[in-house]
Parts: C-alpha cells; sequence; structure tokens
C-alpha cells in the first residue's frame, strides 16, 4: 500500500465534534468519519483494523465450536411483538414501513431471529447443544451519541447463542462462551475487568460484563481488591438490621426555607440542636425522591402507562439513574415534572414526607436497605416549611418494599464485608444465562430422551466490535498520535522514504516488496515534492503502526533506521541485513 494513493488526509487539528482522545485521533490520522450524530464511515485504514478485531473474535468463537451465520438487518415486526420488544425497546428501536405498510424494523440485537431458526430446524435433544454467532451491523437509536464509534447508532456486534436441553448443558456452555471471551479480550491489547452485572430487561440469571478499564468510561463498577468485582447496577446493599428505638414520639417543627438537604441541616442546628450534643448531619435525614416511570407501550396504554415512584434514602445519599433503571427495566425513567406535581395536589415540593406517600395515596414508595427498622429520621412534613423529627421506621411510617437505587460510594462494604473502590469503564462485552424467556415466548421446544417436548435453555453473548476499535484508541495513544498494538495495527511495518534522492525512493520501494514477500504487511510513504520527511514522520506517528522503517540519508553508509512506535527506541541496521530484522522484530512481538 503505497501512501500515495492511498485514500487517506490526516488532521492536524482536532475535530471539534470530538471529547476523548482516542476518538480525536482516529479521525485526525483518517481511520474514520462522521456521517450523521453517532453514525461513522469506516476509511480504509479504519476498516483494515475492525477487520482485524473480527478476525480475533472470529478465531476465538470457531475455535470454541460455535458456528457462524448471518441475520438480515432488516427484520419483521412479528417476531419481536412475540417477545413484547417491539414495545420494550420504545424509542431505541428504528422503526419503518415497506411499500405495502408492513412494519419492519433495522435489528437492535437477534435474540428472536436466532430462536425462530433453531426452532425452524431443531426438533430433539440430539441436535444440542449448540452455539451460533454472527458479527454483524445493529442498529440502536441512542438519545445521546457520544464518543465516536463507542456509542453510536450504527455499530458492529458480536452476537452469539447457545441452545441447551437443561440448565447444566447451558452452564457449560456459558463457561466455555466465558473462557472464550478471556481469551479475545487478551489479545485485543486494553485493560478490563471481569464484573457481575445485572440482566436487567434482558431477563435470566448468571450474568456478567467485560469492561475495559477507562477514566473516560460511562460505567462505574466497583472491586474490594480480593476478587469481588461488580457494575454498581449488580452491587446489592444488605437489608439493615432492626435496631431499638431510642427517641420519643415524631414531632412537626417549623423548617422555613429549607427545600435542600443542606439548607435542612443548617435550619436544624441553628433551631431545633440535638439532645445528645451531636450535630445533625445529612445522613440524619431521609430524602425522598420521586420519579415517573413510562412503563412500555400497549393497546390500552399507546403512548406507555406512566408511574409515579418514590425512593426513600438517606440524605447523603442520590439515587443512581443506573442503578434505578436496571431495577425498573423495562419501564423507563422520566423526571417527575410541574404537571406531574398538580396531578398529586397532596405533595409539598420540597418537603415531602411518607406520609404523602404510598400505593393508598398513588404513588409507590420503596425505601432503600440500608434504612432500618427502629431507626429515626428527620423529613418533610408534607406542608411546606415545615419537617418531622424523630419519625421512626416501623412506628410511624412503613414503605410499600425497598429497592437498591442508592448512589454506591468509595468505602462502602461490599457483599462479602471488604470496602469497595469506585473506577470508570467501558462495556465490551456482556453474557447472559438467558435461560427459557425467548424460548417460552416463541415456542422453541425440543423432545428430551424420553420423548417429551421441553423448552430450550438458552445463552447470550455479545462483544461491541466496533467499540473494542475505540476502546484500543483509547487505551494505545500517547501527545504524537496513535500506537496500535501489533494484534489489530492496520499494517506490520509503516516504510518511511526520508529524502530527495531516486536511490532513497528505490530502495524503500524494495525493501517494501519484500517484506509483503515475507507476509508482511506495509505500508509505504513514497510521496515525493512537496511532501517533506517532517510531515512525513508526523504522519506515521500519528497513524501508529507499531514499527517505522526509515530509509533516508543514512543509505549512504548502508544503514536504515528501525523505530519502534511504543516505546520510541531508534537502532540502525544495515540495509542488507533490514528485512530479517524487521521480521524478528514483528514476530518478536506478536500478537
Amino acid at each position: 500500500m503505497r501512501m500515495s494513493s492511498l485514500f487517506l488526509r490526516t488532521l492536524r487539528e482536532d475535530p471539534a465534534d470530538a471529547e476523548l482522545p482516542g476518538h480525536k485521533l482516529l479521525v485526525r490520522a483518517g481511520y474514520v468519519r462522521r456521517a450523521a450524530p453517532g453514525v461513522y464511515s469506516w476509511l480504509p485504514l479504519g476498516l483494515r483494523v475492525l477487520r482485524k478485531v473480527e478476525g480475533i473474535v472470529r478465531e476465538e468463537m470457531d475455535a470454541m465450536g460455535g458456528q457462524e451465520l448471518s441475520f438480515p438487518a432488516l427484520l419483521p415486526k412479528e417476531p419481536y411483538e412475540a417477545t413484547n420488544r417491539w414495545t420494550e425497546y420504545g424509542p431505541n428501536l428504528f422503526r419503518l414501513q415497506d411499500r405495502k405498510g408492513a412494519d419492519m424494523l433495522l435489528g437492535p440485537t437477534h435474540e428472536e431471529m436466532f430462536t425462530l431458526a433453531v426452532k425452524d430446524l431443531y426438533t430433539s435433544y440430539k441436535d444440542l447443544p449448540v452455539s451460533l454467532y454472527q458479527i454483524q451491523t445493529k442498529y440502536r437509536d441512542e438519545a445521546r451519541p457520544r464518543a465516536g464509534v463507542l456509542r453510536g447508532r450504527e455499530f458492529v456486534m458480536k452476537d452469539s447463542y447457545s441452545f441447551d436441553v437443561d440448565e447444566a448443558g447451558l452452564s457449560k456452555s456459558y463457561d466455555a462462551h466465558r473462557d472464550a471471551y478471556v481469551k479475545i479480550f487478551d489479545r485485543l491489547g486494553f485493560e478490563y475487568v471481569v464484573v457481575h452485572a445485572d440482566s436487567g430487561a434482558m431477563g435470566g440469571s448468571a450474568s456478567e460484563e467485560f469492561l475495559a478499564v477507562n477514566d473516560g468510561g460511562e460505567d462505574t463498577f466497583v472491586r474490594d481488591g480480593e476478587g469481588y468485582a461488580a457494575n454498581v447496577e449488580a452491587v446489592t446493599v444488605p437489608q439493615a438490621e432492626p435496631v431499638e428505638v431510642t427517641v420519643g414520639p415524631a414531632h412537626v417543627e417549623d423548617t422555613p426555607d429549607t427545600p435542600t438537604i443542606d439548607t435542612l441541616v443548617a435550619a436544624l442546628n441553628r433551631d431545633h440542636p440535638r439532645t445528645d450534643g451531636r450535630a445533625w448531619t445529612a445522613a440524619d435525614t431521609l430524602k425522598n425522591v420521586i420519579v415517573m416511570l413510562v412503563h412500555p407501550a400497549d393497546e390500552e396504554h399507546p403512548e406507555g402507562r406512566r408511574e409515579p415512584l418514590a425512593i426513600g434514602v438517606p440524605g447523603d445519599r442520590e439515587v443512581d439513574p443506573k442503578r434505578l433503571e436496571a431495577k425498573v427495566a423495562p419501564a423507563a425513567v422520566e423526571a417527575f415534572e410541574e404537571r406531574d406535581f398538580a396531578a398529586h395536589p397532596h405533595l409539598a415540593k420540597g418537603y415531602i414526607g411518607p406520609g404523602a406517600l404510598g400505593e393508598e395515596r398513588g404513588i409507590r414508595y420503596l425505601l432503600d436497605p440500608s434504612i432500618a427498622v427502629g431507626s429515626a429520621w428527620v423529613t418533610g412534613a408534607d406542608e411546606h416549611g415545615k419537617h418531622v423529627i424523630d419519625l421512626v421506621h416501623g412506628r410511624d411510617f412503613t414503605a410499600d418494599g425497598t429497592i437498591q437505587a442508592a448512589a454506591i460510594r468509595e468505602g462502602d462494604l461490599g457483599p462479602n464485608g471488604r470496602p469497595l473502590t469506585l473506577a470508570r469503564g467501558i462495556e465490551m462485552g456482556h453474557i447472559f444465562q438467558l435461560g427459557q424467556k425467548y424460548a417460552e415466548a416463541l415456542g422453541l421446544k425440543v423432545l428430551d430422551e424420553n420423548g417429551k417436548l421441553v423448552t430450550v435453555h438458552m445463552g447470550s453473548y455479545g462483544i461491541g466490535v466496533t467499540r473494542a476499535v475505540g476502546v484500543i484508541a483509547e487505551d494505545n495513544h500517547d501527545e504524537r498520535g496513535l500506537v496500535w498494538p501489533r494484534s489489530v495495527a492496520p499494517f506490520d511495518v509503516h516504510v518511511v522514504a526520508a529524502g530527495k534522492s531516486d536511490e532513497i525512493f528505490v530502495k524503500a520501494a524494495e525493501l517494501s516488496e519484500e517484506l509483503e514477500r515475507h507476509g508482511l504487511q506495509v505500508v509505504y510513504d513514497d510521496r515525493a515534492g512537496r511532501v517533506s520527511p517532517g510531515v512525513k514522520f508526523k504522519d506515521a506517528e500519528l497513524i501508529g503502526v507499531p514499527t517505522i522503517l526509515v530509509v533516508g540519508k543514512g543509505l549512504a553508509d548502508g544503514v536504515v533506521e528501525i523505530k519502534d512506535r511504543r516505546t520510541g527506541d531508534r537502532r540502525e541496521v544495515p540495509v542488507d541485513e533490514a528485512v530479517s530484522a524487521l521480521l524478528a522484530e514483528v514476530r518478536r512481538r506478536e500478537p
């Protein structure tokens, strides 16, 4: 591949719409180009990297025993209606109609199609187990596409599904996929962690995520340093043990102009000091947060049924949107707006207490499990400018249940009793034991060894392929440009002809051709004329091929220069030994 004919134009300035460094460099180095919000064109360099990522995924899936197929992206509505995902997906689904008015969709994921394919072809336990996969473009109408190819509306994903006759077989298939995923991510060249995950709307039992560790990631996860790791949605706070009531009757006090926790604590310490001498803190207050749940549309509620939900958390905690969304899926979470307050006039905004909440008042009320029965709180008195002090859980108020929705903080104790640390990550893969959810919905049954029809057990396993390119770029760059791991680099060697003499260009071309004859992938910067050696060096560093061969003024002395893009190390070698040296360099550092 010659730079003079390569479809490429590098940029010196960062694109205006790019936030993360890897995203900026993918655009500047000519790997991708934005076509629309969340939609990117893959240029020749980018496509080479994408295909190498796909190749690694495909190799390990094939080695595991997976069989590749490919479903269409344009799909009929009916299978998704059968599983209720036509409505559950809500606005994230790209919907359209054909010329005859039939409803269609662009596939966001393909559980239904895999399930129906196996149903059509297999009828006996003797046909199972089987694992099928595809690497295919998906479509989701993300509300906030961001970070380039990390969160797009069109993206390539590897999705695979296992089909087993019983739970024991499903567990075995799940473990095989998990092992394959470890091998895939070990080869892709970025730091990752495997965490326990919440199944959410997908359902099923066992669920794990493979997260790329990255400070710019959208997902928060926790770990305890002893092997436990989980995304925040899956962290389970133990139910607090009941405590003995140690306060007198609840009493309402005037607390004007205290609609926030900070103003309330200040007023309590000024006007209503504690009898034990300790200062009031936010942790002594009970904050009641109200949201609106919008359930999937149905015939009775074509826009989705709206249900108010109140969540009680200690005042020094916030409700974590992702934890909440995971617990109420497939319902969507929206803010409780002025029109909603108008529809519930008994709610005193800023002073809401348990007395106005509960299913009997039309607002389901769920408490954080850390709120122990017998514990006393300061909370809203359901009247503007008033709070109630010493309101005891179990004595003075109850709730309709509990919910794991409060934000997890650094130092909180995990399920094993050890303090947790928080980190950020990017979801790269997710594996589920789906169980029988989709098989039951679509009637996937086989005859077991006793001739009885049984419902098949399924597993679901996804990897973000285009997202992997973005993550590798985020994890492998420096101030000069990208630094690709050799396993996914667009080329093995970047040859630079750095000079004006014909001898330099002739020798650079000869070396490039000889390297290719030995099986290496080479890009040769043969640009002459006004393209200076400085520009060529900058482009080589920006593009990020792991090994750079410079044929320049040293050729007069019979030497060329080999540069390691990652370390910056340079060494001169005799020109007659350049090919053997480069072959050794590439093979020593593979994959």
